[in-house]
């Protein structure tokens, strides 16, 4: 534990803040891997004979558990420090995969959602907030960009799993065996990839201050920031962090209920046309998505550093409603329009992600950004349930019901529709937060139990 004190990874003079990006990316990019679990969906439905709605649980449970884990371990990572809080990562979301490679194996998918989704989902929750607060103390001139570098690892890891996965199940099988030894191989792997990122993060002394320059963005997103500072107990208790909660909640609602389900939904979707899509395709699609939302999290948050975070979920919000309307009245018509409306929705959905850190720190200031994150990301364990049980229980249904292609889609779409509204008119409603929330000034500086950082730490 010494090892991973905060204390022993104080950067030494002369040290760059661009190094700390791909260490924050070796892990995003590992436990992104989430975002392909489509591909394993069908070959797990016709091996272990289970529904939709029920391939679909150790998504569910890991998402919630990302969520629970984060918002329970906030202030633990604040406290203790990346370092630490990538190595638990690594060991859980790696253990994960080596429980539900045991539990494919001998055909028990309690183990595979125990593996998969609850002991993987708590390494998915402390590596996706462990260099959140990191970043934004390295690049307090660049919160976007430097939350958004990092980010787009956890979009984008899917852009490798999901074509990794496939091959993999070719090669080995798509039955019990085979999805045990991918699962197997997955876990070994990506234990080892994460550790490059527990070796290589550090943290600022606090006495380091970045290059100087004006920060990007500092006129048209001035009316929300803040020079305060709100511990992550009184933003609780703010107006503006549930704002941001149903925000975070919709968005990712409108944009997982895809993601899930996107190699079968897009096979569904064109299955009586012309042209239907293979499974190949289908897991190309799953890749594009992937590379949708990997660019969203970089393009979009660099982009809020300019024209503010209240307008860019404007963006996210409203145009994503307009994208689910295309493809609810016209999608079955038009592949290239299905397929763009897909691309244009994931790329909101990851943008979304990576621009709320930034948003967070505007709102509530640096102090404890992490935890608040971390509190903040319940929002995605609700999402993670309703996104997912939105689109496959109405799928289920008109399936049941006898109807096929589109129909099976069309009614949540329009759910989605309402809720991005619902998000639209939260994120109108946010406002500079009080000052009776703002800790005073003495109180600031380190988090409580924090040992001080030494002194003397470069650029």
């Amino acid at each position: 534990m010494i090892a991973l004190a905060r204390s022993r990874i104080v950067a030494p003079v002369g040290w760059s803040r661009w190094l700390v990006p791909p260490a924050a990316l070796s892990i995003h990019l590992a436990i992104g891997q989430a975002y392909a679990w489509s591909v394993f969906k069908p070959p797990l439905e016709s091996s272990l004979q289970l529904s939709g709605t029920a391939s679909a649980l150790p998504f569910q449970l890991a998402i919630v558990m990302l969520g629970l884990s984060a918002a329970f371990g906030g202030t633990l990572v604040e406290r203790h420090g990346p370092r630490w809080a990538m190595c638990v990562s690594a060991a859980c979301f790696s253990t994960g995969f080596l429980v539900a490679a045991l539990g494919a194996a001998t055909g028990r998918y309690g183990l595979v959602v125990l593996g998969y989704g609850f002991i993987g989902g708590i390494g998915l929750g402390i590596g996706y907030i462990s260099p959140v607060s990191t970043l934004i103390k390295w690049f307090p001139d660049r919160p976007g960009m430097a939350t958004g570098i990092a980010i787009m690892g956890f979009g984008g890891g899917a852009l490798i799993a999901s074509p990794w996965s496939t091959q993999l199940l070719g090669t080995l099988g798509a039955d019990a065996s085979g999805i045990a030894r991918t699962f197997l191989i997955m876990g070994l792997v990506y234990a080892v990839f994460m550790t490059l990122g527990v070796v290589l993060v550090r943290v600022p002394a606090d006495d380091w201050r970045p290059p100087a320059g004006p920060p990007a963005g500092a006129s048209t997103a001035r009316p929300l920031v803040t020079t305060a500072q709100v511990s992550a107990r009184s933003a609780l208790r703010t107006p503006q962090f549930w704002c941001l909660w149903v925000i975070l909640c919709m968005n990712v609602t409108a944009g997982i209920g895809i993601l899930e389900k996107a190699a079968p939904m897009i096979s569904d979707f064109f299955t009586h046309t012309a042209a239907p899509v293979s499974t190949s395709a289908a897991a190309g699609f799953v890749g594009m998505l992937s590379l949708a939302n990997m660019l969203g999290r970089i393009v979009w948050s660099s982009t809020s550093d300019l024209v503010g975070r209240k307008n860019i979920y404007r963006l996210y919000l409203g145009a994503g409603a307009l994208m689910y309307l295309l493809i609810a009245l016209v999608g079955d018509s038009s592949k290239p329009l299905f397929i763009a409306c897909a691309v244009v929705i994931l790329s909101f959905y990851g943008g979304g992600f990576a621009t709320i850190p930034a948003y967070l720190k505007d709102l509530f200031g640096s102090y404890q950004v992490g935890a608040i994150h971390g509190r903040l990301l319940t929002a995605w364990s609700t999402a993670g349930v309703l996104g997912p049980l939105i689109v496959n229980a109405i799928a289920d249904g008109q399936k049941s019901a006898g109807r096929s292609g589109p129909d099976l889609y069309t009614t949540s779409f329009f759910i989605m529709i309402g809720l991005l509204v619902v998000g639209f008119v939260a994120n109108e409603l946010v406002r500079p937060v009080h000052p009776r929330h703002h800790q005073p000034s003495e109180a600031v500086g380190q988090l409580a139990d924090e040992p001080a950082a030494p002194k003397g730490a470069g650029q």
